[in-house]
């Protein structure tokens, strides 16, 4: 088994595990789900159903391969054999005993609709999301700098392995088109699609247009949709709803496109280098990003996977990420630059004004700077310090 640093998300995957006989983990390919598993619980069996050998031998007697595990086994890329949980749900229920099954699976949807059918009430459904930038640094050797932590991009092989990020990455795109996406759905024309997933790259930080989209990838509006919905699935992208908590202000309701790794997207708009980030229009909005994804992991690593939004008036006020915190509303703005922004702490008090809430509101500026500073009660974090933060009640 590879070498794996710690995750965030082992503690309560083994609090899980006892009490429910299975725990489904889901997260995109290359994510580190299979080594948590087998570092999390070492002495279960393995079984990988991407192996065709292996995946063969499982559809053709799915009871006997199973009564060769009576103590539960880690099960891999379980949606490779969608029957498999229906044969599952009678060994659970004569024998319930906690943390005996382990399935693990790439495609969230396809994944999803076999477990609610099957071991509905019976497993557990955790999904692991690529490296926080805190988890990161458990490596012996990581970014340093904001414009190679944005560029190399959260995926633990790339930091574990030292790989190139856009040769990895290249790679990642090629496998992610041929077997994620032919498997998810059936996307007739792979280079339309893929330029899709570049025009994506190119709005990110933007509010979610598919008209644009459709028109400029040349495919029909019910076709963007229907590929973003793919991104969706397969944990590539992701959009950020538009903050509903005041009734009495215009609210743009459309939401946000954001990217769970920053280095895929900056490989899908042609950066091949750190340096190339400096001078970039785009690195704005990748660094939004990034502070997006990293609070999103943070909460969905602890359990909360709503709860984050943006917000936008249609008169143009607006903040970055709003953040329900238990009682606690947390306004966030990303800002790149390393100097802390005078202007933004007037936009942020602006919707604090707008918002009526019961609870206590938090401003908060993370930006590319290295000082924790403080100025007319907002706080200004810098980016190494993001997962420091409490953004979870728990």
């Amino acid at each position: 088994m590879p070498f794996m640093i710690e995750r965030d998300l082992q503690d309560r995957l083994l609090r899980m595990a006892e009490s429910f006989p299975a725990i489904t983990l889901t997260g995109p390919r290359q994510s580190g789900k299979s080594t948590l598993c087998r570092m999390a619980f070492p002495k279960h069996p393995y079984v990988n159903l991407e192996e065709p050998d292996t995946r063969a031998e499982v559809m053709n007697n799915p009871r006997s391969f199973l009564a060769t595990c009576p103590d539960g086994a880690v099960i891999d890329e379980v949606q490779r054999c969608p029957e498999l949980p229906s044969y599952l749900q009678g060994l659970i229920d004569s024998d319930p005993r906690p943390g005996r099954w382990i399935l693990t699976g790439s495609q969230n949807l396809s994944l999803l609709e076999s477990i609610s059918q099957s071991l509905a009430g019976r497993a557990a459904v955790m999904h692991l999301l690529p490296l926080s930038y805190n988890e990161m640094t458990r490596f012996p050797k990581h970014p340093v700098s904001i414009d190679e932590t944005i560029f190399s991009g959260a995926y633990p092989r790339i930091h574990h392995r030292h790989f190139s990020p856009s040769e990895w990455l290249g790679s990642y795109v090629a496998t992610y088109l041929e077997r994620d996406v032919r498997t998810v759905t059936n996307v007739g024309d792979l280079i339309a699609f893929q330029k899709f997933v570049g025009l994506c790259a190119a709005r990110i930080g933007q509010l979610v247009n598919f008209s644009s989209l459709a028109a400029d990838c040349g495919v029909s509006q019910p076709t963007a949709k229907a590929w973003f919905s793919i991104l969706e699935t397969t944990f590539i992208a992701f959009r950020l709803p538009a903050y509903a908590g005041n009734e009495r202000k215009r609210l743009v309701k459309m939401p946000k496109l954001h990217f769970y790794d920053t280095g895929l997207a900056c490989w899908l708009l042609g950066i091949r280098s750190a340096g190339q980030l400096a001078n970039h229009p785009l690195r704005g909005a990748l660094f939004e990003t990034w502070v997006v994804s990293e609070i999103v992991k943070n909460r969905v690593h602890r359990g909360e996977d709503r709860g984050v939004f943006h917000y936008r008036t249609r008169h143009g006020v607006e903040v970055d990420l709003v953040v329900v915190n238990g009682s606690l509303l947390q306004l966030l703005e990303a800002k790149a630059g390393t100097r802390t922004p005078s202007d933004v702490r007037r936009c942020l008090d602006r919707v604090k004004t707008d918002l009526e809430t019961s609870g206590s509101i938090e401003t908060l500026v993370v930006y590319g700077g290295d000082e924790n500073l403080i100025e007319s009660e907002t706080a200004f974090v810098p980016w190494r310090d993001i997962d420091e933060r409490a953004w979870t009640a728990s």
